[in-house]
């Protein structure tokens, strides 16, 4: 049996906006459990008396346990009814959120928020769920909406995260994560539509067909590939942020990076607009001037650290930070419109693909940063992300593969 010899289920749910801004909320919400442990680990060390190597593995168990969600996971969509899926993985997202709240032991946190990480990969079931519910015409500007709120949960996770640990503490947030979980699974759970894959196909042969579906579809593989390229950019800058910020000419405490972070959200604005282009046929320039964007903004951060002025230097970094995340943005909403115009009966396993390259190109982006801070400091890091962000403009020029 081929990837394709399974059908799905037509969706005859309406999305509507209230429903599409459900899904962007509930998706930014579960994405911060990945990133909050970056900030959170200096509390839960101390908490629990973990060694400096067993601190470590906390954001690293997390990002590996949602890595092996997205392959293990999420192509159970092409197998499963879609609503009880989504729902049963939210539960587990609750259980393990409260169980790294009231963990007593570093194994049993190192357990939990490797469940915790694994769970999040309902955002990838949900996504494209909600993309299928929309007409093939409009489901560019669906897919970016949802995205924005993502986005936002991405680039707000980290403030967010610190400052709910200041008010409550590391389990606080991990506390107050799984209720904000609990509360958005009754609300999908009552407007999720059923969506229930046609043909049963063995779990083996879903695993086993990731090769064929790569094999078979050449706009998952370009649009895979400048998406972990504009991923590595993205992370090699935010792994390198924070370090810069705190020397001069910047010169920011915690809470001025953190409100700096918030300032770079703004870039996610360009989600819901990029996908209304790319339903009317501006797929391929968009993402050629979204590549050109991330290339520019590198230079401009770059330029921003030799401005002897803290103000202007600021002003030029905020510019150049915006400018970076709108053209990731950009290039993940085009990128995941493209996959999801592909076989219907693969949505689960094309997303698992699609997500799980970018993101392995977001953590060669973060080695690639602390490589080049060490080598060269923050104009090497802003270079390595530029150099992304060209080869991504490269592929845009050689190939007109998935930009229609």
């Amino acid at each position: 049996m081929s990837a394709s010899d399974t059908t799905t289920a037509p969706v005859t749910t309406t999305v509507t906006r209230s429903f599409i801004w459900l899904g962007a909320i509930a998706t930014g919400v579960i994405v911060t459990n990945l990133f909050a442990p970056q900030i959170l680990v200096g509390q839960i060390g101390p908490a629990l008396h973990m060694t400096a190597a067993q601190a470590g593995l906390i954001s690293t168990l997390t990002l590996l346990g949602y890595a092996l969600g997205l392959f293990l996971l999420v192509p159970l969509a092409d197998r499963i009814e879609n609503k009880r899926l989504i729902l049963t993985t939210l539960c587990g997202t609750v259980v393990a959120a409260l169980c790294t709240a009231l963990a007593p032991t570093p194994t049993l946190l190192l357990v939990a928020v490797f469940v915790l990480g694994g769970s999040c990969a309902a955002i990838q079931m949900l996504v494209p769920l909600i993309a299928a519910m929309a007409p093939p015409a409009d489901r560019g500007r669906v897919i970016g909406e949802v995205m924005g709120g993502l986005m936002v949960g991405i680039l707000l996770s980290r403030p967010l995260a610190s400052f709910i640990a200041d008010l409550w503490s590391w389990r606080g947030y991990y506390a107050l994560s799984a209720a904000s979980v609990a509360l958005l699974g009754v609300a999908l759970g009552a407007r999720l539509p059923s969506l229930r894959p046609a043909a049963e196909v063995g779990y083996l042969h879903l695993l086993g067909s990731f090769w064929t579906l790569w094999r078979e579809e050449p706009v998952l593989r370009v649009r895979a590939w400048t998406a972990a390229l504009v991923m590595a950019s993205f992370t090699a800058y935010w792994a390198a942020a924070a370090l810069r910020l705190a020397a001069a000419p910047f010169q920011l405490d915690a809470r001025g990076i953190a409100a700096f972070a918030l300032v770079g959200a703004a870039g996610a604005v360009a989600t819901p607009l990029a996908g209304r282009l790319g339903d009317r046929g501006y797929a391929r320039p968009l993402l050629i001037a979204s590549h050109l964007a991330i290339i520019l903004s590198c230079a401009l951060c770059a330029a921003a650290a030799m401005i002897d002025s803290q103000v202007a230097a600021l002003a030029l970094l905020v510019i150049g930070t915006v400018v970076l995340d709108m053209g990731v943005t950009v290039d993940q909403t085009l990128g995941r419109r493209a996959v999801n115009l592909l076989r219907p009966e693969a949505r689960g396993r094309l997303n698992g693909l699609f997500v799980g390259l970018f993101f392995i190109g977001g953590a060669i982006g973060a080695a690639a940063a602390a490589t080049a801070w060490s080598l060269g400091g923050w104009s090497a890091v802003c270079a390595v992300a530029g150099l992304f962000g060209l080869l991504a403009l490269i592929t845009d020029l050689v190939t007109r593969t998935g930009s229609s």
